[in-house]
């Protein structure tokens, strides 16, 4: 994964909960940057990078993930209070989306997506517990007649309470029932196993190896940073074993639409 550092903040998208911008970074790119600093703290920049990650190894569209250094000094430029705060607090470490300029929200009134790639985001979501792709809010955009998927921030919620997270590892996700592109995924049973063989020890293990050090606060029940990244992996070993339920659980939602 590649590290950029920002060099200019462009401007907030305040449509965002945590209030991500657009900023240009020392490689000449633009980017939508999620902010360490951000009320969800680094345990959503650790759910961006693993999902989109996740995303981009099952070869669904993703835009490119990379690490932002941030510095502080940022801040001497925007004149709003708020995000002075927002930047200072965000110093160092943070994640940033490449910028898709142009690109539309989705919406399923508008679109309909392939049932092959509908039932594949359907069962990364399902994988990865995540509660924030609905019709309300699809985290999805167009950008040149393509579905793109951004915002995971909202997945993995299990590592915010590890109590009996890895004994939960291998539930179903009852929440897949609202998710937005469920009534086009009718291939569940199919890419299943191909999307389970995607995401290999290997896949998974290197994946889990790039959260950085900075973002992996102190957990009861876990020594260092190594050992809470071994929870995650494990966690997403146990959900990939078969039969995997939480595609079960999938095909059942999406039965009760039909």
């Amino acid at each position: 994964m590649r590290t950029v550092t920002a060099t200019r903040y462009v401007t907030p998208l305040r449509e965002g909960g945590s209030l991500p911008a657009i900023i240009e970074a020392d490689d000449a790119g633009m980017y939508v940057l999620k902010f360490r600093g951000a009320g969800q703290g680094p345990k959503a920049l650790i759910a961006e990078l693993v999902a989109g990650e996740l995303a981009r190894a099952c070869g669904l569209p993703m835009p490119e993930v990379v690490l932002v250094e941030v510095d502080g000094n940022l801040a001497r430029t925007e004149p709003d209070p708020e995000i002075q705060d927002l930047i200072r607090a965000s110093e160092g470490l943070n994640l940033a989306l490449d910028y898709l300029p142009g690109a539309v929200t989705f919406d399923p009134v508008v679109w309909t997506a392939d049932a092959d790639l509908a039932s594949r985001i359907v069962w990364l979501d399902a994988l990865v517990t995540n509660i924030d792709r609905t019709p309300r809010n699809t985290n999805m955009m167009v950008w040149h007649d393509q579905l793109w998927l951004i915002d995971h921030g909202a997945a993995l919620y299990f590592h915010h309470a590890w109590d009996d997270a890895l004994a939960r590892s291998r539930a179903g996700f009852v929440q897949i029932r609202d998710q937005v592109l469920l009534p086009f995924a009718s291939r569940l049973a199919e890419v299943d196993a191909d999307m389970a063989a995607r995401l290999g020890e290997s896949v998974v293990h290197d994946i889990v190896e790039s959260i950085p050090d900075s973002w992996l606060q102190r957990e009861s029940g876990f020594a260092d940073a190594d050992a809470l990244r071994g929870a995650y992996e494990t966690w997403l070993l146990n959900r990939l074993k078969a039969p995997r339920e939480f595609c079960k659980e999938a095909i059942r939602a999406h039965a009760t639409l039909v």
